[in-house]
C-alpha cells in the first residue's frame, strides 16, 4: 500500500508502521509562511498518533502573515501521506517529515495558510472538472560561501564537467530526493556560470507545492554537507542570467488533457487558448506572487532569456509562454509554459494565482491574441506597440500596485493572505528604496 492511494486511517497506520520499522524518533511538521519560507517544529514519536489525531498547538503569532497576537494559537494537522524519512539524517533515531495543514483551535482552515490558498483554487477548478497538473524547472547557483557569489564552476549551457564539484552535488542530489518518492526527469548545467537545473516530474498542484518546498532545502541541504552553498536569489550575478522556474501547466478532465484538440494546429483546444488567454491578460497582476523580490525585477529584463513582453508562441522561447512542440501520440503531454516565475517564490501562492487568471479565461472565454513567432526583444517599440504586446511590472512597487487593484488576486489569495501579502511587500519597497548600495558608493561617493 502506498499512502496516495491510502484512506485516511489507513494512510495514519501506515504511518505509524512505518516509524516503527524505521526506528523513527523525531518528525518534523512542516508549513510556510505567506513568502514560502519553510517552518515548523519537531514532536518524538511519542507524540505521533495524537498529532495524527488532533494535531498539534503552537504560536501563530511569530510567523509572516500568520494571526495577529491576540489570535495567536494555531493548529498543524499533518497530512499522512506526505510522511517522508530525512535521508540526510542518521538512519539510528532517525528523522521523517510532514506536511501540515494549519487549523484554527476551532479546527477550521486557517485563511492565512498558503497551502489552504491552493487548495481553495483547486477547489474551483475541481467544480469545473478539471484537475490542475504542473511541472516546474527550478534554477540554482552553486556557490563557494553564501557571502560571495564565487562559482563552483565556468560550465555553460548542458556542458558536461568531468570530475566537477558541482555535477557531484548535482548527482546527489537527485538521488536524495528521488530517496524521498520524488520523480526527477531532467537534470543539468544551465546557461549561467555555475547555474544548474533539475527538473520535476510533473504531477497535481498541490503534491508539487509540496515537492517544490521540499526540493529546495535537498538542494541546499546536500550543498551544505559539502561545504558550499546553493542560492534560488533570481539575480545574485550582475551580467548573466538569472535563475527562473518556469512552470509547465495543463488541465485534466476525465484523465484526460483537456488542452488537447488533435484537430488544432498547436493541438491546443479551446480551453488551452482560453486559459492561455487568461495568464496573459492577468499576467501583470500576478507578478508581485510569481516574482515577490525586489531582485526579482534585476531577472526580469531584456538581454538575459528571462521574459519581459506579454506574448505567446508555439516553440519561441523569448515569449512569457510558450507551447513545447506536440510529439505525436503523446496528448497527455500537451501543455504550455509560463516562464516568468521565480524559483525564490511562494509555489503555493505562484500556482494560486497562474490557476486562478487561468480559470478566469475558461470561464469568461478569453480569446488569445495571435501568436508571436518573431523574436520579440528585436522589435521595435512601435512594432510591439501595434502588436497589442505589453510588459510585465519593471519593479517590485510597480507589480504590488497592480496586484492590489486586481481583483483576481484578491479573490486567489483571499482577504488574509492578500493584505498581509502586499503589506509585507510594501515595507520590503521601502526598505530598499531608503538604503544605500554598494553601487551608489563606488558611484558617486568619490565624485559628489
Amino acid at each position: 500500500m502506498t499512502t496516495s492511494t491510502a484512506r485516511p486511517d489507513e494512510a495514519k497506520e501506515y504511518v505509524l508502521r512505518m516509524a516503527k520499522e524505521n526506528d523513527v524518533r523525531f518528525i518534523r511538521l512542516w508549513f510556510t509562511d505567506i513568502l514560502g519560507s519553510l517552518k515548523g517544529f519537531a514532536i518524538t514519536v511519542a507524540e505521533l498518533e495524537t498529532a495524527l489525531e488532533k494535531g498539534m498547538g503552537f504560536d501563530g503569532s511569530s510567523i509572516e502573515g500568520f494571526a495577529r497576537i491576540d489570535e495567536s494559537d494555531m493548529v498543524a494537522m499533518p497530512e499522512p501521506t506526505t510522511f517522508r524519512i530525512l535521508p540526510w539524517r542518521p538512519r539510528q533515531n532517525a528523522v521523517a517529515r510532514m506536511f501540515c495543514d494549519v487549523l484554527t483551535p476551532a479546527g477550521v482552515p486557517f485563511e492565512g495558510d498558503p497551502r489552504y490558498v491552493l487548495k481553495r483554487n483547486l477547489e474551483r477548478a475541481a467544480k469545473l472538472g478539471y484537475t490542475f497538473y504542473v511541472g516546474p524547472e527550478l534554477e540554482f547557483f552553486y556557490f563557494k560561501t553564501p557571502n560571495s557569489t564565487e562559482p563552483l564552476d565556468q560550465g555553460g549551457y548542458f556542458d558536461l564537467t568531468p570530475l566537477d564539484m558541482a555535477t557531484d552535488l548535482r548527482r546527489e542530489t537527485v538521488l536524495t530526493v528521488e530517496e524521498m518518492g520524488i520523480p526527477v526527469e531532467y537534470s543539468h548545467h544551465e546557461v549561467a556560470t555555475s547555474q544548474h537545473e533539475i527538473d520535476l516530474r510533473y504531477t497535481d498542484a498541490l503534491t508539487m507545492a509540496d515537492t517544490v518546498m521540499t526540493y529546495r532545502l535537498v538542494v541546499k541541504e546536500v550543498a551544505q554537507r559539502h561545504g558550499v552553498y546553493a542560492s534560488f536569489m533570481p539575480k545574485p550575478v550582475a551580467g548573466i542570467n538569472g535563475s527562473g522556474m518556469h512552470v509547465h501547466q495543463s488541465l485534466f478532465k476525465n484523465r484526460r488533457n483537456a488542452f488537447f484538440d488533435a484537430e488544432d494546429p498547436w493541438k491546443l483546444s479551446k480551453v488551452a487558448k482560453s486559459y492561455i488567454g487568461g495568464l496573459l491578460r492577468h499576467a501583470p497582476e500576478i507578478t508581485a506572487v510569481t516574482n515577490q523580490w525586489v531582485n526579482s525585477y534585476k531577472r526580469l529584463i531584456p538581454g538575459y532569456e528571462a521574459p519581459v513582453y506579454i506574448s505567446w508562441a508555439s516553440v519561441n522561447r523569448s515569449d512569457l509562454i510558450r507551447v513545447p512542440a506536440y510529439r505525436q501520440g503523446k496528448e497527455e503531454s500537451v501543455r504550455i509554459e509560463y516562464r516568468a516565475p521565480d524559483p525564490a517564490c511562494n509555489p503555493y501562492l505562484a500556482f494560486s494565482v497562474m490557476l486562478a487568471a487561468g480559470l478566469e479565461g475558461i470561464e469568461k472565454g478569453y480569446e488569445p491574441p495571435s501568436p508571436v513567432e518573431e523574436n520579440v526583444y528585436e522589435m521595435s517599440e512601435e512594432q510591439r506597440q501595434a502588436r497589442g504586446i505589453g510588459t510585465l511590472p519593471g519593479s517590485l512597487i510597480e507589480a504590488v500596485s497592480l496586484a492590489e487593484q486586481s481583483d483576481v488576486v484578491r479573490k486567489a489569495l483571499g482577504e488574509h493572505v492578500f493584505a498581509s501579502f502586499i503589506r509585507n511587500k510594501k515595507i520590503e519597497w521601502d526598505r530598499y528604496r531608503s538604503a544605500v548600495t554598494d553601487y551608489e558608493l563606488k558611484r558617486y561617493l568619490p565624485i559628489l
